[in-house]
């Protein structure tokens, strides 16, 4: 391993150390958010310091290993020789973890997010589609433990729906589900369809992170038209019958938020402003990535909506993620939550992009 990233480790175990000293401490203890944010960096450093201590043990261990070789017991040779191939492997196995490991953090991959589904082309199809989508996503959120919030629906007229938005909250729900924003798009007979062609409509998924308010944009009240309407829907007589449903229009940029599935205008409010600061916070992110690195592009997606990363076949059984050109014939298996199929692979092709822009960087 190269001496710069023992250096890093090492200063990392220095960090954990020092970590775990403060979080004993009266006074950080006193103070719940210090504390909390302590305790995840804790966490986190805890996963690489274990890893190198597995390391240097086995490092340890080739030495010994190579010493053992030069003996001149034959009995001490010969263990040599079967263990040190084994010892080998496990020792290029943990230096490529600790370099995973060692990859920039994005903060916001811990955070919450918001998951918009909108249906395009095709209609109805399209509609039916994107309820297939949330279906999908809803599995998948189950299997992590996460949870998940309805912010938003307007419902297809064959069912489906034209737009979805759900808040989802759990540790590192951003961090997997970014990889889901772009265009997806599917190829099947619809049920509408009388001479059994395959048609092909197409979703946008949007993932947004949600933004800490210490770190929301701010907004010129000026700059802000809110607009109360009765809710539709769902939601027995108390939603039909107050005009609890609330509609934000950012003028400087047009977006248009609406919230009606909380019991309250100050609810719906509040919720339609949380998606609000994760639209305009990507906006800025996006002018800042403008000059983004091919690697962005080409994995992670630079934002666009057009962006076409996943095809999902249904005559054939078929889901291909086109940026890895990936295909696996296990359809229902994703489309029943089991998206790590797909997703991780995703996201190891984007550590291993990561890694090699380092190196070439000369940073790792």
């Amino acid at each position: 391993m190269q001496e710069s990233i023992l250096r890093k480790l090492e200063a990392l175990v220095e960090r954990h150390q020092e970590v775990e000293q403060l979080l004993s401490q009266p006074d950080v203890i006193a103070d719940q958010e210090k504390f909390r944010e302590l305790n995840r960096e804790y966490s986190q450093l805890q996963i690489t310091v274990t890893s190198f201590k597995d390391y240097t043990r086995a490092s340890d261990d080739l030495a010994e290993m190579e010493q053992m070789l030069k003996s001149d017991d034959p009995d001490m040779v010969e263990m040599a020789q079967e263990e040190i191939e084994p010892t080998r492997e496990k020792l290029k196995t943990l230096e490529h973890e600790l370099q995973l490991l060692l990859l920039p953090h994005d903060k916001r991959d811990d955070c919450n997010c918001f998951l918009e589904i909108r249906a395009g082309t095709g209609g109805d199809e399209a509609a039916l589609f994107a309820g297939e989508l949330f279906r999908m996503y809803t599995h998948y959120v189950d299997s992590k433990g996460w949870s998940m919030e309805i912010v938003s629906q307007a419902e297809g007229e064959m069912g489906g729906y034209k737009e979805i938005i759900a808040k989802l909250s759990g540790e590192g729900a951003y961090g997997y589900m970014k990889f889901e924003s772009g265009g997806h798009r599917v190829q099947r007979v619809p049920v509408t369809e009388t001479q059994g062609r395959v048609h092909t409509s197409a979703c946008t998924v949007m993932v947004l992170p949600e933004i800490p308010p210490a770190e929301a944009p701010v907004i010129n009240p000026a700059d802000l038209r809110v607009d109360t309407f009765r809710a539709s829907g769902a939601g027995g007589q108390h939603i039909n019958k107050t005009d609890s449903a609330i509609r934000v229009t950012h003028i400087p940029t047009g977006i248009v938020v609406e919230c009606q599935d909380e019991r309250s205008q100050h609810q719906n409010r509040a919720r339609a402003m949380e998606v609000l600061y994760s639209r305009l916070a990507q906006i800025e992110e996006d002018k800042r990535n403008a000059q983004a690195t091919e690697l962005r592009h080409s994995i992670l997606s630079s934002g666009d909506r057009s962006d076409r990363i996943r095809t999902y076949n249904f005559p054939q059984s078929r889901i291909t993620d086109h940026r890895i050109n990936l295909t696996v014939y296990r359809l229902d298996e994703v489309l029943s939550g089991s998206l790590d199929l797909i997703l991780k692979p995703v996201i190891e092709e984007f550590k291993a992009e990561q890694l090699a822009s380092m190196a070439s960087q000369g940073a790792l």
